[in-house]
């Protein structure tokens, strides 16, 4: 990065397009060249010339927030950037389930990026919480797909409503920032479908984002800013993606090699040192120039999509927007336990007898409101919980902090004037959670533990107070079961935004119910996690050892006791779910099936309950999880209030990644679809029969002969020359002779004496199975 930073240039424009086909005839090699890199650490390169003029426009970081710098300029949040909603994390912003929600705060975002004058928001991020440790899993939905795939499509939905771009990333298999920069993701082609790109495919065939930002890593040992078969196979033959392909800041390796790759912009600037590599390549002859002209086309294009916006920016209502982060934290927020003490759920408190209620812990009065790194936003205003919960209660509740956040406190000293205090009340609220040092873009993190001095403090207050609430805050999942039974209720929060203090208080107090839902599994133990032994890696590679069996695909697959399991979420009121019924449409690639379930309120107060739809393939050829989230619905009915939810699944998903015939298929057989309100609360299941297709792979030399004689046409062929060779006494055809020589390639089989057939008849009876 260079240390001077060039003056801001100019980013509006006429509302006039651009002629981008006649741009392309004037613009010079060098002024192409320039165009498909960065001016500086945010602005895009402009031409200047009369007759080629090309505005340079600005982007910026914002997953959660808008985060325009001021003065000089960084990617990890160091230097200071203007106000703007800080917004919930995509933590928390995954666990409302809530697809309108998002598409609003998307809009919001967009508005607010729009009166900045920035023309593309960079995010959403939705990278698979592949191990808990990841240190930027605060930045990402799910573990699962189509969570994060549907969560991201409304998001930039929302935002590019606006008129502004967004930035879907970081694409792709970018799981972990232990060398995030150089690591290889060792990863199959099937599992590499199935899990790590399907959420990618799902945003961008609904949502079209305007740019698509690669990650930093190899994937098998391929640069993503350098992968053609993902950059332009996958990414734009296969899913008919029309916009810009931008790097990662830094994340380019050989620009030469990653613009004939598909990458379309590279940032930061480079000083010109990219750009005079791409011309050489040019001009040598080793690059075509039509490449570099596609890339710039596209760039041109992105201009032409949000240059309107720029020259009318508009405005934002603040207050407005700190009203929807407060919704959205709230949504986001997810009830784990609710335990009956004295006859009754702690919660919701009762903000009208708060005489003997106490709140412990500095993360009330300080809150712990996003992640660290290049999404940190400076809020338009920050609300506490602390405050928020005085204001509900029109009563001065005692606090006391319990522990330190800067490591200089003295936290047994703050523990007994917790533990003091927690004597004299009925119910005391522990605010606990992760330090900002503990989880960070750059790093992973050691382990899941919450630090041992507030694990310490609610065991001390725990034991002179019966009626305990733990609030949680924290980007990534924490370990929980070791402690929670000293804790009657307890809210994950998350990273809640500038407005998460309020929702909190709103939450506690049943001024909202809570509606979250757990978006990751939480284990019992770190070691429990599928990844765990193949996380971070050694040595510059990364084995996805665990193939698809990531999150609640592993646990549900190895039955496995978890703290709370994918999906899980609990209210103040209660749902049934009746009248579960499945249609199949279809066959093969045209399979569908009608998915009607009805829901109703059956408890006393109005709630939100969000619906999971699981589909299972017991009789697949290749192994499958048990159960995979195929669909979901977030449903809000008054007490006794019932509805009726449709869901229509197609053939993708029913389907699984062919690892030989390269490929989706439906494979014919048994389905099992369930609903239920998470992975292991399941209210009902329908096993549906489906036709399939033909999902036979072509028959080789290296085939086997359990694999010949299961084919359609080759089966035959071989069991009559196996009958024929088999005269009296041989034992061709005995059990054990068959159980051995089923795994044997026919290449090896054709070689030896004796045989049923020989290399010649092998020929013919591969060019017959070939024939149909």
């Amino acid at each position: 990065m260079n240390d001077e930073t060039p003056a801001t240039p100019e980013t509006t424009s006429s509302a006039r397009p651009l002629d981008v086909e006649h741009l392309l005839q004037e613009l010079t090699l060098e002024e192409k060249a320039s165009l498909v890199s960065g001016l500086d650490f945010w602005h895009t390169q402009p031409v200047e010339r009369a007759g080629a003029e090309v505005p340079a426009v600005m982007v910026t970081d914002g997953p959660h927030g808008l985060r325009k710098q001021t003065g000089s300029s960084d990617h990890l949040g160091l230097a200071s950037s203007v106000p703007a909603t800080c917004f919930p994390t995509a933590a928390a912003l995954g666990s409302t389930w809530n697809v309108d929600l998002l598409q609003r705060v998307g809009q919001a975002l967009g508005r607010e990026t729009r009166a900045n004058d920035v023309a593309v928001l960079l995010g959403p991020g939705i990278n698979i919480k592949r191990s808990p440790l990841c240190g930027r899993n605060f930045e990402y939905f799910s573990e699962d797909p189509v969570v994060s795939g549907d969560l991201g499509a409304a998001l930039i939905q929302g935002v590019q409503s606006q008129g502004v771009g967004t930035s879907l990333k970081h694409f792709a298999a970018n799981n972990q920032e232990t060398d995030r920069m150089r690591v290889s993701a060792d990863v199959d082609e099937r599992t590499l479908r199935e899990i790590y790109l399907t959420g990618f495919e799902r945003a961008v065939r609904k949502a079209s984002p305007w740019t698509v930002m690669c990650s930093y890593n190899k994937i098998n040992g391929t640069y993503a800013s350098q992968d053609r078969w993902l950059l332009t196979e996958v990414l734009r033959d296969e899913w008919g993606y029309d916009g810009v392909v931008v790097s990662d800041w830094g994340a380019v390796s050989d620009r030469v090699a990653s613009l004939v790759a598909g990458l379309d912009l590279e940032m930061p600037s480079t000083g010109g040192r990219t750009d005079a590599e791409v011309v050489a390549a040019v001009r040598a002859g080793e690059v075509d120039e039509a490449v570099l002209d596609q890339a710039v086309r596209r760039h041109l294009t992105l201009l032409n999509r949000t240059l309107p916006a720029l020259t009318a920016p508009g405005s934002f209502d603040e207050s407005e927007h700190h009203a929807l982060a407060r919704e959205a934290a709230a949504e986001g927020t997810v009830l784990l336990r609710n335990e009956a003490v004295d006859g009754a759920p702690v919660l919701p408190l009762d903000a009208t007898a708060v005489g003997s209620l106490v709140v412990i812990g500095e993360f009330a009065r300080t809150p712990r409101y996003q992640g660290a790194g290049s999404s940190q936003v400076t809020p338009t205003r920050l609300d506490d919980t602390l405050t928020e919960i005085r204001a509900i209660t029109g009563s001065e509740v005692p606090f006391a902090p319990g522990f330190g956040l800067t490591g200089e406190e003295d936290d047994d000293a703050l523990r007994a004037e917790a533990v003091g205090l927690a004597r004299t009340a009925r119910t005391a609220v522990l605010f606990l959670g992760l330090p900002a040092s503990h989880e960070s873009e750059g790093f992973d993190r050691d382990h899941m533990d919450l630090p041992p001095s507030q694990v310490a403090l609610l065991e001390a207050v725990a034991a002179v107070c019966s009626r305990v609430v733990v609030v949680l805050a924290n980007g990534s999942a924490v370990t929980i079961a070791p402690w929670q039974h000293h804790a009657a209720a307890i809210l994950e929060g998350w990273l809640g935004g500038q407005a998460g203090g309020g929702a909190i208080a709103d939450l506690l107090f049943g001024v909202r119910n809570p509606s979250g839902k757990l978006t990751e599994t939480v284990p019992v133990r770190l070691e429990d996690n599928a990844s765990y032994g193949n996380f971070p890696g050694e040595l510059g590679h990364v084995r996805y050892g665990e193939g698809v069996l990531v999150g609640y695909r592993y646990y549900d697959a190895k039955r496995m006791d978890v703290a709370f399991p994918f999906g899980h979420g609990l209210s103040y009121t209660t749902f049934a779910y009746e009248d579960l019924s499945v249609v199949v449409s279809g066959e093969g690639p045209t399979a569908s099936l009608t998915v009607d379930v009805t829901v109703t309120n059956t408890g006393p107060v109005a709630g939100a309950e969000v619906v999971q739809v699981y589909v299972g393939d017991p009789q697949a050829a290749v192994v499958r999880p048990e159960r995979e989230l195929k669909a979901f619905g977030k449903v809000s009915l008054a007490p006794g209030g019932t509805r009726t939810l449709t869901f229509e699944l197609g053939a993708r998903d029913l389907s699984y990644w062919h690892p030989v015939l390269r490929r989706w298929v439906v494979e014919g057989g048994e389905f099992v679809v369930s609903v239920g309100a998470s992975s292991r609360d399941l209210r009902g299941s329908a096993t549906v029969t489906v036709v399939g297709e033909d999902v036979t792979p072509p028959l080789t030399p290296w085939s086997t002969l359990g694999e010949a004689l299961a084919h359609p046409v080759a089966g035959r062929i071989v069991r009559d020359a196996m009958a024929r060779a088999g005269g009296p006494g041989s034992t061709l055809l005995d059990d054990d002779m068959m159980a051995m020589a089923a795994g044997m390639p026919l290449r090896v089989i054709a070689s030896f004496d004796g045989m049923p057939f020989d290399a010649a008849q092998l020929d013919q009876l591969l060019a017959a199975a070939a024939a149909g």
